[in-house]
């Protein structure tokens, strides 16, 4: 592929992606509704049953990685969203762009933490596949020294996180595991299942590996311990679901603080967005910074 030239992410620029992406893909994007603007950008096709989902610049394994961990989930019984039928990933300006099967249903919620467990617990149990599409994990962190170099951030703020970063990374490797390795969601968060009459059904694959299953669980224990998105009881009704509370392990300390840095490095890509944004950025920096909960954390 050639070498793409940088370029704003954002609802114009994603927007000629998805219009090359769709004349390419026989699709008709008349009316396309962006419903995200995050890691990726995605959108919903209103006149064919299909979602669109347009990844940042270098991201072309992942994608890769995403549409054949949902031909294999699917295959495995999984209720995990399904690839629409075309040649996929495309490379659009440098964007891996990649189509999916509308799901007609809401985003996870608060009320849904029972079914997040129960999806990981599936996911978990799975044996490791045959073939090279699910890559071991090598580097949790991977994204995040790049969204640290390019936020609009003041350069205080940018030394922090890079020394945060540093130090992680060198606590990472000496952690004592309690459970084996597994195959891994890489970000199992409410927000990516959608609930159906049927059911839950996951979506987001572009981070899945094969690796220690406590960071896919360590999610929803930061965002009850530092982000306070979750009632006590709502968080034990995860736990009791899982059957394993990685709160109680005594190095939760050091994956704590890697889904901290992680939630607010993603947040600072879109910093530009809004007001509402950048104050939400100030709430995350105040609580990584001291290592205790401040204001409870908004979900974007």
């Amino acid at each position: 592929m050639r070498t793409p030239v940088a370029k704003p992410f954002d609802g114009p620029s994603t927007r000629s992606v998805l219009e090359s992406a769709c004349e390419r893909a026989g699709l008709d994007p008349a009316g396309a509704q962006l419903l995200r603007l995050g890691q990726n950008a995605i959108y919903r096709l209103p006149r064919t049953a299909v979602v669109v989902r347009i990844a940042r610049v270098g991201h072309w394994h992942d994608a890769v990685k995403e549409v054949g961990v949902a031909e294999w989930f699917a295959r495995s019984g999984i209720p995990a969203a399904r690839s629409w039928p075309v040649p996929q990933p495309l490379d659009v300006d440098g964007h891996p762009v990649t189509f999916w099967r509308f799901i007609d249903g809401r985003r996870g919620s608060s009320d849904d933490v029972r079914a997040l467990g129960k999806v990981l617990r599936r996911i978990h149990a799975l044996p490791r596949p045959d073939g090279e599409f699910l890559p071991d994990t090598e580097d949790i962190l991977g994204r995040v020294e790049a969204r640290i170099a390019s936020a609009d951030i003041p350069a205080s703020d940018r030394a922090f996180l890079l020394g945060r970063l540093r130090d992680l990374r060198e606590a990472i490797p000496a952690l004592d595991f309690p459970l084996s390795p597994c195959v891994t969601h890489g970000d199992a968060h409410v927000q990516n299942l959608m609930m159906t009459d049927a059911g839950a059904v996951v979506i987001d694959f572009e981070r899945a590996g094969w690796g220690q299953p406590e960071w896919d669980v360590a999610v929803t224990a930061t965002e009850f311990v530092s982000a306070q998105f979750w009632t006590r009881e709502q968080y034990q009704a995860f736990v009791g679901t899982y059957e394993f509370d990685v709160t109680d392990w005594s190095e939760f300390a050091v994956i704590r603080q890697t889904q901290e840095l992680k939630m607010t490095t993603w947040l600072m890509q879109n910093l530009h967005v809004s007001r509402a944004v950048r104050d939400e950025y100030q709430v995350r920096m105040e609580t990584i910074r001291t290592g205790r909960p401040g204001s409870p954390w908004r979900p974007f």
